[in-house]
């Protein structure tokens, strides 16, 4: 019986908006006839990074997209992976015949070590083998100083440590998401001059390992032959990558990233505009960082994608809606100290006029 060669995956991991999504659809659009499974580590209730990745399975039936995109719903993949995710490769596993890669898309807020970690296990790592861990790098943000959109949030979060040399828990998991690389991108690079670019990449870098390599790219364009067959095997090595989250691995671990509230939010069709102002104006009063979803336009047959980063949103529409399909906004807020039920109220009175 001839033996199976071990199944190569490769982990996107990245702080909220940095572009680990769009990556992942580039790389499902040029697969170059590659057999690719994807598991979606969502943070929020709405499987929204899923639905965006089925849009772009190229020659494929919906039953299709969906026998290959898994969701995993419950939050970060280094709390849930015991639970959720050995069930999801094991199944992997056994069908790896008809695989030739498997792509998992973390949580901006998980931490991707102990995902690694994971496939040290005997029933994975006879089966499976770490490719690379790809970190997506916000590049504006970092040259803003920060590593979401609210610098001085970050900020207020380090002064009120006694210890004033504290780094910020968001730069800790930002430098734990490097620490764990094997390749970095520096993503949105159109959007900085070269004298910022190469701050961000001279920042990056102290936080890498000398042999990770670091590239440039906009919107995740980069060729497939870059991004798949590294041949890192990280689940080797893994171990010795020290980040600040180590001390955690005893069984009362609690996650910085437990801080984080992702809210859920329904609502009725909107103009396109009142909806996107009222969503400015709640990211600007609640310190929202991540804003996305899909909303529903009186009289347009298609739905808008929405994607929020701080005050900068993008937007397109990406399908019809069905014939069984409810036309409602569905929205996901991911912040901290969120008031779900206040929140909602504010953006109904605000596109009710």
């Amino acid at each position: 019986m001839k033996t199976l060669a071990k199944l190569p995956v490769t982990i996107v991991t990245g702080f909220l908006g940095s572009g680990k999504t769009t990556l992942l659809r580039h790389m499902l659009d040029n697969a170059e006839g590659r057999r690719i499974a994807v598991i979606v580590n969502e943070f929020g209730e709405l499987g929204i990074d899923g639905e965006i990745l089925k849009q772009c399975t190229i020659g494929c039936t919906e039953e299709e997209a969906n026998g290959r995109v898994y969701e995993l719903a419950n939050g970060c993949l280094c709390c849930t992976v015991q639970e959720e995710f050995f069930p999801v490769m094991r199944e992997l596993v056994a069908r790896r015949g008809d695989l030739d890669h498997i792509l998992i898309e973390t949580s901006g807020l998980a931490l991707p070590k102990p995902l690694v970690q994971a496939f040290q296990w005997p029933e994975i790592r006879n089966a499976c083998t770490v490719d690379a861990v790809i970190t997506v790098v916000d590049s504006p943000a970092v040259l803003a100083g920060t590593f979401a959109a609210f610098p001085d949030q970050v900020d207020a979060q380090r002064k009120l440590d006694p210890n004033l040399d504290h780094e910020s828990p968001l730069h800790e998991l930002f430098a734990d998401q490097l620490a764990s690389a094997d390749l970095v991108i520096l993503n949105k690079a159109d959007m900085i001059d070269a004298d910022g670019l190469a701050a961000v990449r001279a920042e990056v870098a102290e936080e890498l390992p000398p042999a990770v390599k670091v590239i440039e790219a906009s919107s995740g364009r980069l060729p497939i032959s870059v991004l798949l067959g590294v041949g890192a095997e990280s689940e080797v090595h893994i171990d010795g990558r020290k980040t600040h989250h180590d001390h955690h691995d005893g069984e009362d671990d609690d996650h910085d990233h437990d801080a984080f509230d992702s809210i859920s939010i329904k609502l009725p069709q909107a103009d396109e505009a009142v909806l996107l102002s009222a969503l400015n104006q709640l990211v600007v009063q609640h310190g929202i960082l991540r804003v996305k979803g899909f909303a529903a336009i009186p009289g347009k047959p298609m739905r808008l994608l929405i994607q929020g980063v701080g005050t900068r949103f993008d937007k397109h529409f990406d399908r019809a809606w069905r014939a069984d399909e409810e036309r409602l906004t569905n929205l996901v807020l991911i912040g901290q100290e969120l008031d779900a039920a206040a929140l909602e109220a504010q953006l109904n009175a605000a596109i009710a006029g």
